[in-house]
């Protein structure tokens, strides 16, 4: 039985992930960790912040806050020996990046994944697959307006992995044929080899992107939709499962599926 604790708790995602996570047989959601206290424990119990668990009383901590608590979080699980599983946005690649010496240094075991949706995941794939075979590539994300930030981890992510799949198919960046803006930044921002990223953000939206991929009289569009945040679930479960046996730091889901 692996026994987890939630850090974001009383947050919808946290509470959706204890809600799920309680029904697998192989887990048992022992503690909550939130400023403020979650509607609904079950059988876990409520911390208002990470120093006050007992290390030896989890074995993962899975954390979906903001980028000041992970830092702490990160430091506390090093520090007591607990595997991390990460989804928190707003955080830079630079930053994770950074965090590999001192993980393998301690010994941790830590997975950051900027999406735990198993169809983004594979979405993002297929982009990457089909993106050397196209002259241009955009992207649309679409999120709930209480998204903190713009464009969200996933879509840079895939603009990412579009990016280098053109770069090893011997592709230059692509070059926006724009010559002016009308309203400033009504281009989206540039990712990766020139890939633009629209955010869009309303209220009653989850997480959904459409991955515009085109070419001379044809064009290619890969979208999923995230209706529920129970859908990120299964790739959360999937993570706890496959962190303790992945020493050092573990970026996405691409590796486990």
């Amino acid at each position: 039985m692996t026994r987890l604790g939630i850090v974001g708790g009383a947050g919808r995602m946290g509470q959706a992930l204890a809600h799920e996570l309680a029904k697998e047989a192989d887990f048992e959601v022992v503690s909550l960790v939130d400023v403020n206290e979650p509607a609904s424990l079950a059988t876990a119990r409520w911390y208002s912040s990470i120093e006050e668990l007992s290390g030896p009383d989890v074995d993962v901590i899975i954390d979906f806050s903001v980028p000041e608590v992970t830092r702490s979080v990160l430091q506390w699980c090093l520090a007591n020996n607990v595997a991390l599983v990460c989804g928190t946005t707003g955080i830079s690649a630079d930053e994770i990046a950074s965090w590999e010496k001192e993980i393998v240094s301690s010994n941790g075991h830590v997975l950051f994944s900027p999406n735990f949706s198993l169809g983004a995941v594979l979405a993002q794939r297929f982009a990457a697959q089909a993106a050397p075979y196209f002259e241009r590539v955009e992207i649309i994300e679409l999120h709930h307006d209480r998204k903190i930030d713009a464009p969200s981890g996933t879509s840079i992510a895939a603009a990412n992995m579009i990016g280098d799949a053109r770069r090893k198919a011997g592709l230059s960046a692509q070059i926006d044929p724009t010559q002016h803006e009308t309203l400033d930044h009504a281009r989206g921002a540039l990712g990766a080899e020139g890939v633009r990223i629209h955010s869009v953000r309303l209220p009653g939206l989850v997480a959904h992107q459409e991955i515009l991929l085109a070419g001379p009289g044809e064009g290619l569009t890969i979208r999923h939709d995230s209706y529920d945040r129970v859908s990120f679930v299964a790739g959360v479960a999937l993570a706890v499962r496959a962190v303790t046996s992945r020493a050092g730091l573990t970026v996405g889901l691409n590796e486990l599926i």
